[in-house]
């Protein structure tokens, strides 16, 4: 079988899954935050934390308990992380350096999971499963309580409550993360994923020396990663390590577990407002904006530009053997495009015009599917910015979901676009100046500019992949890096629950014969042009100055 159909009968079975899955899981998500009845582990946690799971919060409220939380998330993280050397199971490792230590607190409570530190050789048993692994689930489950928030700020009228943010999370987290995540770790076990306590051993020779090995309870925190669309690996080489991924089917049931929630959040959304047509005209952006990347990918990596490639079928460097070009375009094109940032592959080896592309997916804001929660809300956003474009066009107040779009959703909406394009580009513009940032580049000229915009692309929009070339262990990368992804995370949670307060106050407007169809595929249409227009506006002269420079000059 040659390899370029081999990846694409693995792209045909991944749709194939994603689709049996996608009714079942997103009708169950709808009932599971529609649901007034609360279980017996869930009421201990509101008794433990003092919250009333039944009562109501406006905006303001919900943004503080979201906040509230994830501050004492990075300060509990923190200080973990600075305790390791006197922790039990810390395989001998000292504590994190004060700087290495916030920027891993705030990569995980910002759902980024950015890792410049080798994970097996720096962190023990408690801080990975205790500090690191839980994040996983909870800020995973944070995203998707402020995407429901938003939702029924559409469902609602006439009121500004949103729910309950400690209800919307703990029920995240148990009956839907959980669950999901024990099932795939008993697959990946079966499929040779290792979940252990085993200390350091060393397992022979190599080049001369020994070579060490820890275990850990990797299985477990390899499903929530992906899952959770986090992307930390147990391990320095992520995805592409055997104990993390062993098997082609391994690595295919990870980019089933990274895109599954994001693409059934669509149906979610159908069926909390009320209108599975909606829901729909989101998946089908979604899924045109993915399946035209990944093809892109797919071509761009195996077309032949010599005889190395000739022999090995396409770009090979940096890439599993055991995976090939396919799987692995397949997979960096979905940890691109949701915030997960996991690898099985190296990025920076890639061509330019496909790192490039990795570039561009996650510069769209992760919306295609994107992140668990955080690509429904980003795309909602983006819906309401098409509305807008459409409303000009033919001189009409902007209708969506039977909510009038004003002044105020507008701003709003346009504060939420502008947040991210300003991190990346002024943090890379800062560290291109200066001299010590640019000192951590391994390459020079376009591909060690990329670098850099990779880091900060990767940590303003929660991705957490790198392009592998830069140090950023550094005090000045930990810093700015750490900065980026608080900021990318939870300012832009503030417009977008401001927005659903706004929206669940207005009354319905009645649907007329000049009301937009936004169950449409000329709809659709709008909104993928939309998407790829204001990105390619915002990023197109940092990308010709990186990946597009590099790209037509090899």
């Amino acid at each position: 079988m040659s390899p370029v159909l081999a990846g694409v009968l693995q792209l045909l079975a991944l749709i194939a899954a994603l689709a049996l899955a996608y009714r079942p899981l997103g009708d169950y998500m709808a009932k599971v935050y529609s649901s007034e009845k609360h279980h017996r582990p869930e009421k201990w946690i509101y008794k433990a934390i003092g919250a009333n799971p039944a009562a109501e919060m406006r905006w303001p409220a919900y943004l503080r308990a979201v906040l509230a939380f994830s501050a004492v998330s990075v300060l509990f993280l923190y200080g973990l992380q600075r305790a390791q050397g006197i922790l039990p199971g810390s395989l001998g490792f000292s504590a994190i350096d004060p700087d290495q230590a916030f920027n891993t607190a705030a990569s995980f409570v910002a759902n980024t999971n950015w890792q410049s530190y080798y994970g097996e050789q720096a962190m023990g048993h408690v801080v990975q499963t205790g500090g690191l692994a839980v994040q996983n689930f909870v800020s995973a489950a944070v995203g998707m309580a402020v995407a429901v928030a938003l939702v029924r700020g559409f469902a609602r009228s006439r009121t500004g409550e949103l729910g309950n943010f400690w209800a919307d999370l703990v029920r995240g987290v148990f009956r839907i993360l959980l669950p999901i995540s024990v099932i795939g770790a008993v697959i990946l076990v079966a499929c040779g994923a290792i979940q252990n306590f085993a200390g350091i051993h060393e397992v022979g020779q190599f080049l001369g020396g020994t070579q060490q090995w820890n275990g850990g309870a990797v299985a477990s925190q390899e499903v929530i990663k992906e899952l959770g669309t986090n992307g930390g690996g147990y391990f320095n080489a992520n995805s592409a390590h055997p104990f993390e991924n062993p098997t082609p089917f391994s690595n295919l049931f990870e980019i089933f577990l990274i895109l599954l929630i994001p693409f059934a959040l669509t149906r979610t959304f159908g069926r909390m407002v009320g209108n599975l047509r909606q829901g729909y005209a989101i998946l089908a952006t979604m899924a045109t904006i993915w399946i035209g990347f990944t093809a892109l990918m797919m071509w761009t990596e195996f077309a032949h530009h010599g005889p190395a490639f000739d022999v090995s079928g396409g770009a090979m460097e940096g890439k599993e053997t055991r995976f090939g070009v396919g799987a692995s375009a397949i997979f960096s094109v979905a940890t691109t495009l949701t915030s997960t940032g996991a690898v099985n592959s190296f990025h920076s080896s890639y061509t330019g015009l496909g790192g490039g592309i990795q570039l561009l997916g996650m510069q769209l804001g992760e919306i295609a599917p994107g992140g668990v929660g955080s690509g429904l809300y980003g795309m909602l956003i983006m819906a309401i910015i098409a509305v807008f474009i459409a409303g000009l066009m033919v001189g009409r107040t902007p209708e969506y979901l039977g909510k009038k779009i004003g002044t105020r959703e507008i701003k709003f909406a346009a504060c939420y676009i502008l947040i991210t394009p300003a991190l990346v580009l002024g943090f890379t513009a800062a560290a291109m100046a200066l001299d010590t940032p640019a000192n951590s580049m391994t390459n020079s000229g376009a591909h060690g500019f990329s670098e850099i915009l990779y880091a900060y692309t990767s940590g303003a929009n929660n991705n957490g992949s790198a392009f592998a070339g830069l140090n950023a262990d550094t005090q000045w990368f930990n810093s700015t890096i750490g900065i980026a992804m608080l900021l990318g995370r939870f300012l832009p949670m503030v417009f977008v629950l401001a927005l659903a307060g706004s929206l669940a106050e207005q009354k319905p407007v009645p649907e007329t014969a000049g009301t937009l169809r936004t169950d449409k595929p000329l709809y659709t249409g709008l909104l993928v042009g939309t998407i790829l227009i204001v990105t390619g506006l915002t990023y197109f002269p940092a990308l010709a100055l990186g990946p597009l420079a590099e790209g037509l000059a090899s």
